[in-house]
């Protein structure tokens, strides 16, 4: 029995096929954040880098500030920062100071990245709609009005 010679495909054929599994992949590698600009943030110069923004999917959906807050508790978010975020370990998260941004991107980031001294970047093991339901739970958590970590500067 004769073989038949492999065909080499031309560069225009490899192209097309590129496409077309590409087209299929489309969506199956999970999506890097882009950086996001925070107001905090001092430009030098007064210029900006550039940056992308994130708007959380769920802001202000009950439902899913709901789920969040299961997931908060099912990733042990709260061994750190306490029941309903309110610090311990960790800082808390519902008193308004953010070190990092308290944008729903950046606290998004903060999450999918992690931080310095103790944050786990939790983008490796979850997707990005439960990341934005825990920032949605965070929303939704009342704001004491008496907190550990408040501030007396500028106090009589």
């Amino acid at each position: 029995m004769k073989q038949k010679p492999y065909r080499v495909a031309s560069c225009g054929e490899a192209f097309a096929l590129l496409l077309v599994l590409t087209a299929c992949n489309r969506g199956a590698a999970p999506s890097i954040p882009p950086t996001v600009l925070s107001v905090a943030h001092v430009q030098a110069g007064g210029v900006a880098p550039a940056a992308g923004s994130l708007k959380n999917p769920f802001a202000g959906d009950s439902g899913s500030a709901d789920e969040g807050g299961k997931v908060f508790t099912s990733m042990n978010c709260d061994g750190c920062h306490g029941g309903g975020a309110t610090g311990w370990v960790g800082p808390s998260l519902v008193d308004g100071r953010w070190r990092y941004g308290g944008s729903d991107g950046e606290i998004y980031l903060s999450i999918y990245y992690g931080r310095p001294r103790g944050m786990p970047a939790y983008g490796g093991i979850l997707s990005g709609d439960p990341i934005w339901k825990i920032v949605t739970y965070l929303r939704a958590q009342p704001q004491p009005t008496d907190v550990p970590t408040e501030s007396w500067q500028g106090r009589p």
